[in-house]
């Protein structure tokens, strides 16, 4: 009887959302600084620009790749001092959510855990180069998933209401 209870407790388990970090990497890194080293007598008051983007792929049945890609670029007037782009990674097993959680998890969720090492190794990069430390700003990956779901929808309805025939 009780083997009958463990394995039920195990048919259990497995219906369960499972969630678990697998693995994190750099998987493209960069570093140039076109206008050293005369960049380096300028007064230092950068313009530093962020462009972010993730985005994923199935490795497996219940794995996940989800890359986070940063690319920040400080510039003095028109001189760019330097660029950094790094695609940070990481596997993810998620197994048993629905397919909206699904999607929240690897738009939002993942990149959530990848920000801080991809911080950290611009902020190393930007420091071997000779340049005043860089800590980028905490970045709210639900508001940008969000946004970016509400922009899909939107399109969505864009593209019904243009398909729609015209009567006369």
């Amino acid at each position: 009887m009780a083997e009958n209870s463990q394995a039920a407790a195990g048919n259990e388990n497995q219906n369960q959302p499972q969630f678990a970090m697998q693995r994190i990497y750099v998987k493209d890194l960069s570093f140039e600084s076109p206008s050293a080293p005369t960049v380096f007598q300028e007064q230092w008051k950068p313009q530093v620009n962020l462009d972010l983007n993730t985005g994923h792929s199935k490795v497996s049945d219940n794995q996940y790749e989800v890359v986070l890609s940063l690319t920040v670029t400080a510039k003095i007037e028109e001189k760019v001092a330097y660029i950094v782009e790094i695609q940070q990674a990481g596997v993810f097993l998620v197994n048993g959510v629905e397919p909206q959680q699904l999607g929240h998890m690897l738009g939002a969720y993942c990149p959530t855990i990848l920000f801080p090492y991809a911080r950290e190794a611009i902020d190393n990069l930007v420091s071997r180069g000779s340049f005043p430390a860089l800590m980028l700003a905490p970045v709210n990956f639900d508001a940008i998933y969000a946004q970016a779901l509400q922009r899909k929808q939107e399109e969505a309805t864009a593209a019904e209401a243009t398909s729609e025939p015209k009567t006369h």
